[in-house]
């Protein structure tokens, strides 16, 4: 243990634990045998009185600590070499064992029996103690982001699969302070959990070993919190109730995600192509919002495929939504237009359907305006719902007014039976908004093909809302992959923003401010007093902030 604490210590990057001790053999190696070299070139010299090349006492020394020879120098005279040559042979033989140990074994092992030589160095790092949701999309969030992280799995099938995956994982119990200070949980910054009733063991653990921790929990019900609250989870989410809000707030009001904190004239906002659109099969480069002076289009999801930043070759469809940044007003005006969007006063939905009546169709319920009229659905009559019934079958839609519905978030726990409600219900209404729930990722797709207009997934949201947390306010959404940025425009002064649009690069320049004022227009030319907004993916705003040195 002394040994690992002692190469924790030494300036090796980001290399892990057993690469480490990699780099420390080969240079112990190269350093004993530059040393007996030197030696040997000495003694022969000064002792044998037979002089030899240093080339020659590499070739000597290397045939004695390897035991295959000693060529043409032996005997020797003096009790000195001798001593020296002996020395030699018995370091050839630990060497030998500590190679076979360090070298030989493993390579013939299917994986380490420690998961922790493969950890890198951490700190101010992300602990995750467990996780029960699709763990890979968490996973590839945080290194996405380039957030250090590692992840406490009890299931050590499951555990070592990650780690063969390339993830910074170890199998353990997250209730236990050895296996929580094997994750370096005392220079972490953030401690997450997801499990279930152990949530309080291991919060309490974790912050006896580092008392400064952010903790982040989830948790199934938002009955919890107050009591996760007394343990010190300073935010306790419930990953359904929390998509159960959104869609009714996104069945309220088109997504409208605010730019920099007190800039109001430059958002990012998603423009939905609804099934009316005039805009099908044209092409993105074609579209009026690209030829658009004061806009920029930033990403767009295409049949729940998020492309960043979409080719001027993809068609726009139904299931298209467009990610465009610019001055709030223009956007939307032009999703007026040509997106054919609902107006701000007219998304105002007057009769909701929710089916589904857990916590996250409860928490709907209660995000939906006074004025709109709520019709509950679900087949447990514990819910007390307005209708009774399978949301998979024509007559319970029907009985729940699905006719007249200008909106339907689909809640429902199980991935196949949203499907099939979201199918069904688009068969019966062409005019209904279908806001859905999903479980897994990979069905958000399916889901868009079954004819809802709008998807959020759990594990998605789950992973962006962490991202969020460790970012704090750089990450302006949990839902979203857009960042938007403001910085001083040094590196821009004399190009104009329609050059600056116009880049391979995955961020663009959205606008930029000056004396005060918002400018947008592409003509306009950036002077070295002005600041720019720059939007992208979390990643490439890194790469940006890299490039540009704006930390």
């Amino acid at each position: 243990m002394r040994t690992f604490e002692y190469l924790d210590r030494l300036p090796l990057g980001g290399l892990t634990r057993r690469q480490r001790l990699l780099v420390v053999y080969v240079v112990g190696l190269v350093s004993v045998v530059g040393l007996y070299v030197v030696l040997y070139y000495a003694g022969m010299r000064h002792l044998e009185n037979r002089p030899r090349t240093i080339f020659h006492s590499l070739q000597i020394v290397t045939e004695t600590m390897t035991t295959t020879g000693y060529g043409a120098d032996s005997p020797w005279a003096t009790p000195w070499m001798n001593v020296f040559m002996v020395t030699m042979q018995l370091t050839g033989v630990v060497i030998g064992f500590v190679t076979l140990r360090v070298l030989v074994i493993p390579l013939f092992e299917r994986t380490p029996l420690n998961l922790d030589d493969r950890l890198s160095t951490k700190r101010d790092h992300v602990v995750v103690a467990e996780y029960e949701r699709d763990t890979g999309v968490l996973l590839d969030e945080l290194e996405q982001l380039d957030v250090g992280y590692v992840l406490i799995e009890s299931d050590e099938t499951e555990a070592k699969q990650l780690s063969d995956d390339g993830y910074q994982v170890i199998h353990g119990d997250a209730e236990t302070r050895t296996d929580l200070d094997r994750a370096t949980i005392d220079r972490a910054s953030i401690l997450i959990t997801d499990a279930g009733d152990r949530t309080a063991s291991i919060v309490l653990t974790a912050l006896e070993a580092n008392e400064d921790l952010r903790v982040i929990s989830f948790t199934e019900s938002t009955r919890r919190t107050a009591a996760l609250a007394e343990v010190g989870v300073d935010r306790s989410v419930s990953p359904h109730a929390l998509i159960g809000r959104r869609l009714a707030e996104k069945a309220t009001t088109p997504i409208a995600v605010e730019g920099v904190p007190g800039e109001s004239d430059v958002a990012i906002r998603e423009v939905l192509v609804r099934r009316d659109s005039t805009l099908h099969g044209v092409r993105v480069g074609d579209s009026p919002i690209v030829e658009h002076p004061n806009l920029t289009l930033v990403a767009g999801w295409f049949d729940g495929e998020l492309r960043l930043p979409p080719s001027a070759d993809d068609l726009l469809t139904p299931n298209t939504v467009l990610v465009v940044a610019g001055p709030t007003a223009e956007i939307d005006d032009l999703a007026r237009e040509v997106a054919g969007i609902r107006t701000p006063s007219q998304s105002t939905h007057s009769e909701a359907i929710v089916a589904g009546l857990g916590e996250g169709g409860s928490a709907a319920v209660e995000t939906f305006s006074a004025g709109c009229g709520v019709t509950t659905i679900d087949a447990d009559p514990a819910a007390d719902p307005d209708v009774l019934g399978d949301v998979t079958e024509p007559e319970t839609l029907q009985a729940a007014g699905i006719d007249s519905a200008t909106a339907l978030v689909v809640t429902v726990d199980d991935d196949a039976t949203a499907l099939m409600t979201v199918a069904m219900a688009r068969a019966l209404s062409d005019d209904v908004e279908i806001l859905a729930r999903v479980t897994d990722a990979e069905k958000t797709s399916a889901a868009f093909r079954a004819g809802a207009d709008y998807v959020l997934s759990v594990q998605r949201a789950c992973a962006r809302l962490v991202a969020s947390e460790v970012h704090g306010e750089r990450v302006m959404d949990p839902t979203s992959q857009i960042r938007l940025v403001r910085t001083d425009a040094g590196p821009f002064v004399g190009e104009t923003l329609g050059d600056l649009r116009d880049t391979s690069a995955d961020w663009t320049v959205v606008g930029l401010l000056h004396a005060g004022s918002v400018d947008t227009d592409e003509e306009t030319t950036v002077e070295a007093d002005d600041e720019v907004f720059v939007a992208g993916s979390d990643k490439a705003i890194q790469e940006f902030e890299r490039t540009f040195d704006t930390r």
